[in-house]
């Protein structure tokens, strides 16, 4: 389907002598066409036909929204059940030509019917120079109706039967807040008043690609021990410890030392494999430790803490208290809130934006269709966009190229908010196969936006801290949560793993605090130390995992796990929030700038 845009809508409406120099009005019918699915002669077409049995009737934005209750919700709701029938009957052409390609290539290979395949094996087709593919069945692969083309926004393309009949739609399945009586909507000034920018400035963010894939030990080193040091020192000042002593000095009383967390082995850390490393300066060494006498902790390979215990031998650290990290400050501003400032209304999604068993970006379709209707200020869109765990884009089954895909679903969401007006900040993801699979990731480019498209979109980095009006909102689409969940041993905590995970990352000041990283994370270390860290506590931190959506407040920070917007071949969810930066309090007690929050199903 190519791309509705407002000149070829107006030089349409010109074929009919109707002159629209509103520029509002071709953006509402450019939103209808993407929302609708329709090219922008068929839009005309309907119109004027509508126009035409109302007497006449004027192109005004209050008419198309007459026109779009009255004619396109109608025709939207006929395609959708034709295309069902449509699609139930090509999914059972296909099936038979599959089960005769079957039996055909089971009487040409005779003979392997009677040889034993190893046990736990799968039977693949062998193509070789001298065993050529049957040409039945390259024709059946590459026949444009079978493949889906993945840019394909037309009701032509085969749509997720999974995902279009999903229930629950619109469901709140997380709340946070006062919720009740909330008008989840947008400022009555869409977008222009919002001030949005990256935390730490432009001079000191990740603005562009680099190089990568050459790190020396020796500076990996380097940043590891200043990691060390410097969260030392933070434990030091705040639990009022005089010294720390070296790690493996045998020593009669009890000491202090401090260090990061490590495994004794390649494999998972547990309550038996526990090593502290010591930083250069408590001698660099590495000791065992028992923690038997610990009541509760909470650790995991990368953690820096401090440990108060016995160690008569040099050899083993009997530990008998645990002193853990401190968070860094909250932002404070020094902007004063004005009195009548309305809440600012966040919308909250991450990829990705197609089911697993097809290439429509139906989901996408739905997530505008709520942009639409909330009219949200702020739309945070984290990836992937062009998933690298797609079925057919691991079978290369796609018709396009991965950057002509992520370009056109990028202006389908610009085109289709163009309305709205609200702001919309773009985080890429680890699985962005067009993308710099490197962390910390550089932010996405996308040369060819227009001057005003590219005035209401932001490029940010992963991870990122955005100040928007006076809050700081962290963010990541690194799925630390599954990654540190996977390593994290507790014992009589009481909390849930989510909180102390979330306590952990704060607490270690850090988007990414697990050392060694896991195999899918490609750590650039020296970019990690100037781009990875927190520079300071959110009041907002953005964390969406496979693991089950959340809201939870953790040391003061609203962390929101908003889910992912597909899970397989079914509909996910998204979140909102209402944020009203808060004012200094007059007795010195810190109020959370996050009103409510909400999870809800697509």
């Amino acid at each position: 389907m190519a791309l509705v845009t407002g000149e070829s809508l107006k030089s349409e409406l010109e074929m009919f002598d109707i002159c629209c120099q509103d520029d509002s009005v071709l953006d509402k019918m450019v939103e209808q066409c993407i929302c609708n699915r329709i090219q922008a002669d068929e839009m005309v077409l309907e119109w004027v036909a509508y126009s035409t049995t109302k007497n006449g009737l004027k192109l005004t934005v209050d008419t198309l929204e007459l026109f779009d209750h009255e004619v396109l919700n109608k025709q939207s709701k006929s395609k959708k059940s034709f295309r069902k029938e449509e699609t139930h009957n090509r999914t059972r052409d296909i099936l038979l030509l599959q089960d005769l390609l079957k039996v055909e290539e089971e009487e040409e290979n005779l003979l392997d019917a009677y040889s034993t395949p190893a046990k736990g094996s799968q039977k693949r087709a062998l193509t070789t120079p001298e065993h050529p593919q049957s040409k039945r069945s390259a024709a059946l692969l590459s026949s444009p109706s079978l493949l889906l083309s993945p840019a394909s926004f037309s009701p032509s393309a085969t749509p997720s039967q999974k995902y279009s009949q999903r229930g629950a739609k619109g469901e709140v399945v997380v709340s946070f807040g006062v919720v009740q009586g909330t008008r989840w909507a947008g400022r009555k000034t869409q977008g222009d008043g919002i001030q949005l920018e990256l935390l730490e400035g432009p001079e000191d963010s990740l603005r562009c690609s680099y190089k990568y894939m050459f790190q020396r030990l020796r500076d990996v080193r380097n940043v590891l021990t200043e990691k060390i040091e410097e969260l030392s020192d933070g434990l030091r000042s705040h639990f009022n410890i005089e010294e720390f002593a070296p790690v493996s000095l045998p020593a009669q009383d009890s000491i202090t030392v401090s260090g990061q967390v490590c495994c004794d082995s390649n494999g998972k850390l547990n309550a038996h494999s526990v090593l502290l490393e010591a930083g250069p300066e408590q001698g660099g060494q590495q000791v065992p430790v028992d923690l038997s006498e610990l009541k509760e902790y909470s650790l995991f390979p990368g953690q820096v803490v401090a440990l108060e215990g016995m160690n008569t031998t040099g050899r083993k650290l009997m530990a008998s208290k645990l002193y853990e990290g401190v968070p860094l400050p909250f932002y404070s501003s020094e902007v004063k809130m004005e009195m009548d400032e309305e809440p600012m209304n966040v919308l909250v999604a991450c990829g990705p934006y197609t089911p697993s068993d097809s290439l429509t970006f139906d989901p996408l379709l739905d997530l505008i269709n709520v942009i639409v209707k909330d009219r949200p200020d702020v739309c945070l869109l984290l990836g992937p966009f062009v998933d690298s765990k797609h079925e057919q884009i691991e079978k290369a089954q796609v018709t396009e190229t991965f950057e002509a895909i992520f370009s056109r679903c990028i202006e389908s969401i610009v085109d289709g908010t163009k309305s709205v007006g609200c702001r919309l900040v773009f985080v890429p993801s680890q699985r962005d196969i067009h993308h710099h699979v490197i962390y910390p990731q550089p932010p996405f480019t996308l040369p060819n936006l227009s001057k005003d498209q590219a005035q209401r979109v932001t490029l940010v980095p992963d991870p990122c801290t955005l100040l928007i009006d006076g809050v700081t909102v962290g963010l990541t689409s690194t799925d630390i949560l599954f990654h540190m969940g996977a390593e994290e041993i507790s014992c009589g905590t009481g909390s849930d793993r989510f909180t102390r995970i979330l306590k952990h990352m704060l607490t270690q000041r850090s988007y990414y605090p697990l050392y060694p990283p896991v195999e899918e994370v490609n750590m650039d270390y020296e970019k990690f130390q100037s781009f990875g860290q927190m520079p300071l506590t959110p009041d907002v931190l953005i964390i969406p995992s496979e693991l089950r959506y959340f809201v939870k407040d953790v040391v003061g920070c609203v962390c929101v796990n908003p889910g992912r917007l597909t899970k397989g071949q079914v509909g996910g969810t998204y979140g909102r929030l209402l944020i009203q930066r808060s004012a200094a309090p007059e007795d010195g007690r810190r109020e959370s700038p996050c009103l409510a929050a909400q999870v809800v199903k697509i």
